[in-house]
C-alpha cells in the first residue's frame, strides 16, 4: 500500500471519497502534520522523510520544485499531480488503482499526472 500525503489546497471530497472506499488507506493530510500554511519545499522535506508521495492539484509551482530537488540529488517520494478539473469519482478510482496495483519505491522521483 502507498503512503500518501494531501497537500493543504487538496480537495477534501476525494479525500473523503477514499477513506470510504478504503478505510485503511495510509494517507494524511498536511493539517494533520502541522505543516498547513507552509512552503511547498518544506513540505517536500517532509514527505521525503517520511517516505510519502504528495497529491496535489498545484499544477503551477510544485513539479517545479520537485524538479529542482532532483536536480541537486535530494530525494522525492513522488508527486502525484490531480487535474482539479477531474471528476471526483474518477480521481478516486484513478488513485485507488494506483495505491492497490503499484508499491511506493516506483514512484521515487516521479511526477505523474492524472488523469492517466
Amino acid at each position: 500500500m502507498l503512503s500518501l500525503l494531501s497537500d493543504e489546497n487538496f480537495n477534501g471530497d476525494i479525500v473523503r471519497g477514499l477513506f470510504l472506499r478504503q478505510p485503511n488507506l495510509d494517507l494524511l493530510r498536511v493539517q494533520d502534520v502541522g505543516l498547513q500554511e507552509v512552503e511547498d519545499p518544506a513540505i517536500l522535506d517532509w514527505a521525503a522523510t517520511n517516505e510519502r508521495i504528495i497529491l496535489t492539484h498545484d499544477r503551477a509551482t510544485m513539479p517545479d520544485f520537485v524538479y529542482q530537488r532532483l536536480i541537486v540529488g535530494k530525494p522525492v517520494s513522488g508527486l502525484f499531480v490531480i487535474n482539479d478539473r477531474m471528476p471526483i469519482r474518477q480521481a478516486i478510482d484513478e488513485l485507488l488503482l494506483l495505491v492497490d496495483c503499484s508499491e511506493q519505491a516506483e514512484w521515487k522521483g516521479v511526477v505523474l499526472y492524472l488523469p492517466l
